[in-house]
């Protein structure tokens, strides 16, 4: 409780006191605050004030206009034409126009430090004919697009401030979302404030926003409270049921997109005989996970799209937990005993999860070691492949392509692990270039059974998205992707 006291009092001085200043309490620190090197969900998050993009996704994961007032493919499927809005402008005071978006999305698809060129890969090509107007050529069709330029590669940066910044745009960034950074404490607070020249000031009604990072979802909820935080996001499973009775406070809840993997080092990690990684999930049951860890309130999964959804498929369900057969894989391997070490983000829910999945291997034959790493030092570990096994979010897209791609692709942006198969990189290929909902479903699924064999992560189950609520706050709208949109939000007085 001491610790707990000292974080609660920490909070209490950083929060600006006001009652137009919104303070959201987050689950980590944002690694970067660039777009294009952007990896982590909370930077999502932040993203969300900071950076519109081209297109945003509703409550039902339909698209819907943000920069682009319009979209139309061309027939043959080979280009993308949309129309700019022409009251948008950056945060530096310059225009945002059709020239504006072609930089960026030629950054994203080619620039070194790019984490978008996977995702914009086949296009070809960026045209800017007239000042509201994008045109994007593709080398073949492509239909994820619309999705892609609803996240990262649709964020729109100041070509000013990218021409003076270079790299370092990642600390300072320069946008055209409803808030414009002012400062950032690293490990303690960002702070931004409304930007009066957004195209949609009209609708937001906080002048300050704070979002201040607390890994501990206790010490979140303490907070709120106490009345120093507005909003907490991912709100602990076992504190739903508290919220839901403190009449001081709102619960909001959607059923995510988002959820929880093993990903798992195929290429230079201690589990990389697919023997071994066959024990280890038969080591396993998501149900107890899912029971112990999680009041039973999430869903547990074995693949990227959520049960009851067009792209989850029935016939490939989990093995059972069979600790005997694990051992008995092991012992084929060549062992009697399996250590390996598994990382974890210092999220008490996933430390929780680790120590289950710990425990029920341990009757499998394994002694895994758990590591817990602050959030941002973990993502980087992985993406050095600094690891044997990690326990990662994702956050889910409204196209099944990014929610597989992004790992199972041998060149996906997140395959940490560097697994790599021709005929998984051959189906998601022929996914993409379809717009036909049966022929699509039919590659994933091919892409499916090859890539569950082999195990290169192991989905543990799909998120439901708690947020918890000052009592009073209007306007928000929860959304399968986790992200807070701030239009709307108001604010009672305090």
């Amino acid at each position: 409780m001491r610790r707990i006291a000292a974080l609660l009092l920490s909070v209490l001085i950083a929060a600006p006191a006001g009652a137009q200043t919104l303070r959201i309490g987050i689950s980590s620190d944002p690694n970067v605050l660039d777009p294009a090197v952007s990896g982590s969900f909370v930077e999502r998050t932040v993203f969300s004030a900071l950076c519109d993009k081209l297109l945003d996704v509703g409550p039902d994961l339909a698209f819907r206009p943000e920069l682009a007032t319009r979209w139309a493919w061309a027939p043959d499927g080979l280009s993308l034409t949309l129309t700019i809005r022409g009251d948008a402008r950056f945060h530096d005071g310059t225009p945002l126009d059709a020239e504006a978006v072609r930089v960026n999305l030629e950054r994203y698809r080619s620039a070194r430090e790019s984490r978008r060129r996977t995702e914009l890969r086949p296009v070809s090509a960026v045209e800017a004919p007239d000042p509201t107007t994008v045109v994007i050529r593709l080398s073949e069709p492509y239909a994820p697009l619309l999705s892609v330029l609803s996240d990262r590669a649709g964020m729109i940066m100041s070509p000013a401030a990218l021409a003076r910044l270079g790299e370092r745009i990642r600390d300072e960034p320069v946008c055209s979302g409803p808030f414009r950074l002012t400062r950032r404490i690293p490990q303690d607070r960002i702070e931004l404030e409304r930007f009066a020249g957004h195209w949609n000031a009209a609708n937001i009604n906080a002048e300050r926003l704070v979002f201040l990072p607390i890994p501990d979802g206790t010490v979140r909820l303490l907070n709120l409270r106490a009345g120093q935080l507005d909003i907490i996001e991912r709100l602990s499973p076992s504190d739903v049921g508290e919220v839901r009775r403190d009449r001081r406070l709102q619960l909001a809840e959607a059923t995510a997109i988002a959820y929880q993997t093993i990903s798992i080092n195929t290429a230079t990690g201690a589990l990389r005989d697919p023997r071994v990684r066959e024990a280890f999930e038969r080591s396993i049951d998501r149900a107890i996970i899912n029971q112990v860890a999680l009041e039973g309130l999430f869903v547990p999964s074995n693949q990227p799209e959520a049960p009851g959804t067009p792209y989850h498929f029935a016939d490939l369900a989990a093995p059972p937990r069979d600790p005997a057969r694990a051992r008995a894989l092991l012992r084929q391997a060549g062992h009697d005993r399996f250590a390996f070490t598994l990382k974890v983000a210092n999220n008490p829910v996933e430390a929780q999860v680790a120590q289950i999945v710990q425990a029920m291997a341990a009757e499998g034959g394994f002694d895994i070691r758990i590591e817990t790493l602050e959030a941002s030092t973990m993502v980087a570990a992985t993406q050095r492949g600094d690891y044997d096994a990690a326990i990662v979010i994702w956050s889910g897209r409204p196209d099944p392509d990014g929610n597989v791609a992004i790992w199972m692709a041998s060149d996906g942006f997140l395959n940490w692990g560097k697994y790599a198969s021709p005929e998984v990189d051959a189906a998601l290929a022929a996914a993409r270039r379809s717009t036909d909902p049966a022929v699509r479903r039919a590659q994933y699924h091919a892409a499916a059974e090859r890539w569950m064999a082999d195990r290169p992560h192991l989905i543990l189950y799909h998120h439901r998205w708690f947020w918890g609520l000052r009592a009073g706050i209007e306007g928000f709208q929860p959304a399968p992707d986790g992200i807070i949109r701030f239009a709307g939000l108001r604010l009672p007085a305090r």
